[in-house]
């Protein structure tokens, strides 16, 4: 199941997913970088697609190819620095 970024709920994707999806919970666009499976925080421009273009917004819908729908609500979740730091201490705890 997948899960939007914007309010973390649930949300189920049809085959035919468009630039103007939205969310039928918080009714944000769907198609933007923080749903995307190349969002990184940490990567150049913020992507892990080195062809795709710079997007200003991250939480706004685009016109990026190369966009492909985050999987799965533990990713969605990661998106924080919270869930980082958390993976983090629990690699040093007995």
């Amino acid at each position: 199941m997948n899960a939007c970024a914007l309010c973390r709920k649930e949300i189920e994707l049809d085959a035919y997913f468009s630039r103007k999806a939205t969310c039928p919970h918080c009714g944000g666009d769907l198609h933007i970088c923080l749903n995307c499976r190349f969002y990184s925080e940490t990567a150049h421009n913020k992507c892990r697609e080195p062809k795709a273009e710079f997007q200003r917004t991250r939480d706004r819908a685009n016109f990026c190819d190369f966009f492909s729908y985050r999987e799965g609500m533990a990713q969605a979740a990661d998106l924080g620095t919270d869930a980082a730091r958390r993976r983090f201490d629990d690699l040093f705890k007995k």
